[in-house]
Parts: C-alpha cells; structure tokens; sequence
C-alpha cells in the first residue's frame, strides 16, 4: 500500500528532474506559476467586485468562493510533496486556488446577475 507521499513523489519526481536539468527549466515554472497566480487574482478580485457588496444574497457567494479556495488549499496540500520544490508548488497551490474561486464566481454571475 502507497502513502501519498510516495505517491506524490511519483508523480512530481519527473517535473523534479527536469526543473533541476537547467536554470531556464526553474524559470520558466516559476513564471507560469506567477502567471497562474495573476490570472486567478484578477479573475476572482474582478468577480467579486462585479458581484457587489455583501448583503443578504451575495454573502453566501463569498462565503462558498472561500469555502472553494480552503478545499483546494488543503487538496493541494495533500497532493504535492512537501520536500523538493515547494515554493513553485506554493504558487501553484494558490493560483489553482484563486482560479477555482473565480470559476464559481464567473458561473455564479452569470446564473444570477445576468
């Protein structure tokens, strides 16, 4: 029986090597990392503005758009190893966060604003 870390490690050991290969290899997950992040911010910050104020209604969209990005932080958790790599993997952990919020957010304007 495999642990997840082992799992993990499985998964990850090959993108380990070859972000390890060249300097060039790091930057360039280190950029799309950044980029992921950037567009999960502006898509989530841009939603939730167009949503408007909390009240009644929109208060329970940012509270389930927070709920969204604490299950994706902790599956993060779960998923990518702990040892190698972890600031990439942080940028990642948070940008498919801020993305997945601001998917619910795009879908929850569109259903209910729109």
């Amino acid at each position: 029986m495999n642990t997840t870390d082992e799992i993990s490690n499985t998964i990850f050991d090959p993108l380990n090597t070859w972000a390890q290969a060249a300097p060039g290899n790091w930057n360039i997950l280190l950029g799309s990392g950044f980029v992921l992040l950037f567009i999960g911010l502006v898509l989530m910050f841009g939603f939730l503005r167009k949503i408007g104020k909390a009240d009644e209604r929109t208060n329970q969209i940012h509270l389930i758009s927070a709920y969204i990005i604490l299950w994706v932080v902790i599956l993060s958790d779960i998923i990518f190893p702990k040892e190698y790599m972890w600031q990439i993997f942080f940028l990642f952990k948070y940008g498919l966060a801020f993305i997945a919020s601001g998917i619910y957010l795009a879908i929850r304007y569109k259903k209910d604003f729109s």
